[in-house]
C-alpha cells in the first residue's frame, strides 16, 4: 500500500466530520486521531532515506488532505537531520498555504528543529513579520518558541531573544486574534524562563494588547 492508501485504510468518516466542522478548513478530512498518524510516519522515516522522506513529504503536503498534511510534516519534525537545507526549504514552502491553526503548528514544530538547529534562518523568519497574509506573520512567532525555553540563555540567545521580542513588539498593534494570541504566547512562555524580560515587553508594548492577550501574557507574571 501506499503511505496515502494506508492514511486512507485508517479513515473514520464521523470523525471526518466532526473535525471539518472544528477546523473549518474547507479540505479533506480522514477522522484520524493524531497518535496513529505518528505510527505510521514512524515507520515511513526508518524505511525511507531522507531525500525519500522529503519526497513523500511533499507529495503528502500536496494532497490537501488534513491528515496527509499532519503526516508530512511529522516526517520532518527530526532534530538531526544532516545536510538539511532540502527540509528547510520545503517547509518554508509550506508556509504561504497555512490557513488554519493545527496545520500551521505541525509545520511549525519541524521549522522549529530547523531553526534552532541553524539561527541564521532568523533572517528568513524575519521578513515574515511584515507579510500580509496572516499566517505567516504567526509563524514567525510559533516557529520561534524554542527561544523561550531557556533559563540562562547564551549571549547569542539573548541576542535572538531580544530580536524575537521586537517581532512581537511590531505585531503587538495587529488586531487580528490570531496574532495577538501568538504574541500572548510567546511572551507567556517567555514569561516562566525569563521574567524581567516579560515585563519590559509588557511595560512597553502591554497597552497595544487587546486585553485578552496581555491577561494571557501575563498569566504567570507575580503582580
Amino acid at each position: 500500500m501506499t503511505p496515502l492508501a494506508q492514511l486512507e485504510a485508517l479513515a473514520n468518516p464521523a470523525k471526518a466530520a466532526e473535525m471539518l466542522a472544528y477546523h473549518k478548513a474547507a479540505r479533506r478530512y480522514l477522522g484520524i486521531p493524531v497518535p496513529d498518524i505518528e505510527t505510521l510516519t514512524d515507520q515511513w522515516r526508518a524505511e525511507r532515506s531522507l531525500d525519500d522522506r522529503i519526497a513523500l513529504a511533499a507529495s503528502l503536503w500536496d494532497t490537501d488532505i488534513h491528515e496527509a498534511r499532519v503526516a508530512a510534516a511529522k516526517l520532518l519534525t527530526q532534530a538531526r537531520i544532516r545536510p538539511d537545507a532540502a527540509v528547510w526549504s520545503l517547509i518554508q514552502s509550506w508556509v504561504p498555504s497555512f490557513d488554519a491553526w493545527a496545520l500551521a503548528d505541525h509545520a511549525a514544530i519541524a521549522g522549529q528543529k530547523r531553526l534552532t538547529a541553524d539561527p541564521s534562518r532568523l533572517d528568513t523568519v524575519e521578513t515574515w513579520v511584515a507579510s500580509p497574509h496572516l499566517w505567516t506573520r504567526r509563524a514567525a512567532l510559533v516557529m520561534t518558541l524554542p527561544w523561550t525555553k531557556q533559563n540562562h540563555p547564551k549571549p547569542e540567545e539573548g541576542a535572538a531573544r531580544d530580536r524575537i521580542l521586537g517581532w512581537c513588539a511590531a505585531l503587538a498593534n495587529d488586531k487580528d486574534w490570531f496574532i495577538q494570541k501568538a504574541v500572548a504566547w510567546w511572551v507567556r512562555d517567555l514569561s516562566k524562563h525569563d521574567a524581567p524580560r516579560a515585563r519590559a515587553f509588557l511595560a512597553h508594548h502591554g497597552a497595544a494588547l487587546k486585553p485578552f492577550a496581555r491577561n494571557e501574557a501575563s498569566r504567570y507574571l507575580a503582580d
